[in-house]
């Protein structure tokens, strides 16, 4: 008797093969073994600094700040491992990253506003949903969920901000005028310093926030990043 398999739903996933270390060049290692986290850039430190997008529970991002920003995070989640679907308005921004990420692997797929489709995601297919849905992004029909973050950019303020600011885990901030800094610090409960700082950021600098927990963090692209994606920016 043959036993018909259903179908697979969800977004496909890439196949990567199995990555091997020699025993000897485990102290060059950066990171720990095992860690599944997205590196954002380093502190004034020059530590690096990371984003752990896959989580055995729901992970929301808010990234107030530039489309650029946004697509590094994207393709560097691509490189974990993780699928990327993206939700967009402009297609035509994020073609060239999602044809380039993955070597030919559909890592990174692109959707319509309101159209990404269930993704399946599990602990061995992590899935990260890129929102770049405007200023006013809709109630997205893929929410977060076990092994599902959700990236949400927001290019400046809007209605919809707060509401945004209070639900997301970790909130990025990059340069903002004056009078959104204010709102941003009443919201987050920034201090004065920080608050005013946030004008003043130089391109591809980023205050990240989760809770209580600070850290300033300045993202530099790889020669790959910035072959396809230029130089950092604020503005796009």
């Amino acid at each position: 008797m043959t036993r018909r398999t259903a179908p697979r739903r969800g977004l496909p996933g890439p196949r990567h093969a199995g990555h091997t270390l020699a025993a000897d060049h485990l102290g060059a290692l950066s990171l720990p073994v095992g860690d599944d986290g997205v590196i954002i850039g380093t502190d004034a430190e020059g530590h690096p600094q990371m984003i752990g997008f896959h989580r055995p529970a729901p992970y929301d991002v808010l990234l107030i700040g530039g489309l650029w920003t946004a697509q590094v995070l994207a393709l560097r989640a691509a490189a974990t491992g993780a699928r990327v679907a993206v939700e967009t308005g402009r297609t035509q921004a994020w073609t060239t990253l999602a044809q380039a990420a993955g070597a030919g692997l559909e890592c990174v797929s692109l959707h319509d506003v309101g159209r990404v489709p269930p993704t399946g995601a599990t602990v061995n297919s992590p899935v990260v949903v890129v929102r770049d849905c405007g200023m006013r992004p809709p109630r997205g029909r893929v929410v977060s969920s076990p092994w599902q973050s959700v990236l949400t950019l927001l290019p400046y303020l809007s209605p919809v901000a707060p509401r945004l600011l209070r639900a997301a885990t970790l909130v990025g901030v990059q340069r903002v005028s004056p009078a959104e800094a204010e709102q941003i610090g009443r919201i987050l409960k920034l201090s004065r310093a920080e608050s005013e700082a946030l004008p003043t950021l130089a391109d591809g600098v980023t205050l990240w926030v989760a809770g209580r927990e600070r850290h300033w963090v300045m993202t530099g692209a790889t020669d790959v990043e910035t072959g396809l994606l230029g130089t950092a920016r604020r503005m796009d």
